[in-house]
């Protein structure tokens, strides 16, 4: 069974419920603390030297990591779960994968880690990324449409990412005020079944 390194919350969890949504069988392993030095660090730096979360060590052995790169290569066995092929929905598919790890997931890693980045006035940093990230999430809202999911009826791989990054900065009552339509398809995520045990998990259920 493949491994799937991570810490309950972080942006592992948004592999933790693509490979949910999938029913692909895997073991999660906690390594919180990975980023200091300990055993966790050790333990992970070993399958993965950037020491990032999610680190996915598949079947074979093979060491496969980033969320939008789980994602694709999910898709390569479950291709139910994007738009169809030639559908226009499809490119916006691959745009907002894109998207999200470009634009999006940055504003966490140097908003979370300030000091990493900035010598003076890291908390500067912080509240700019912050503020960037929310005109991010409001043009985000533009872009859906009034179905259940982010492409309608079908559940995508993308909708996996809704339900962590509402927990995250700005938190929930700023999507619901802010964006209402991202906020609703977050929620039906967090309401299907097979979904209940890794949102528990990973504290992403009130």
């Amino acid at each position: 069974m493949m491994n799937l390194y991570g810490v309950p919350g972080w942006g592992s969890a948004i592999s933790e419920i693509m490979l949910t949504m999938v029913g692909q069988p895997y073991q999660f392993i906690d390594v919180e603390g990975f980023d200091a030095p300990g055993p966790q660090r050790d333990s992970l730096r070993q399958r993965n030297p950037l020491c990032q979360v999610p680190t996915l060590e598949l079947d074979d052995g093979e060491i496969l990591t980033e969320s939008a790169a789980i994602a694709l290569w999910l898709l390569d066995s479950y291709p139910d779960f994007a738009p169809p092929v030639g559908s226009p929905q499809r490119q916006q598919f691959w745009r907002l994968l894109v998207w999200l790890v470009a634009n999006v997931y940055p504003t966490f890693t140097y908003g979370d880690y300030p000091q990493r980045w900035v010598t003076d006035n890291p908390q500067a940093l912080t509240a700019s990324t912050d503020r960037h990230r929310e005109t991010l999430l409001r043009w985000l809202e533009t872009q859906l449409t009034d179905g259940p999911y982010t492409f309608g009826e079908r559940l995508t791989l993308i909708d996996a990412w809704w339900p962590v990054i509402r927990r995250w900065r700005p938190r929930e009552a700023w999507f619901a005020a802010e964006t209402p339509k991202l906020n609703a398809v977050a929620d039906r995520v967090c309401a299907r079944p097979e979904l209940q045990a890794v949102l528990r998990a990973n504290k992403l259920l009130s």
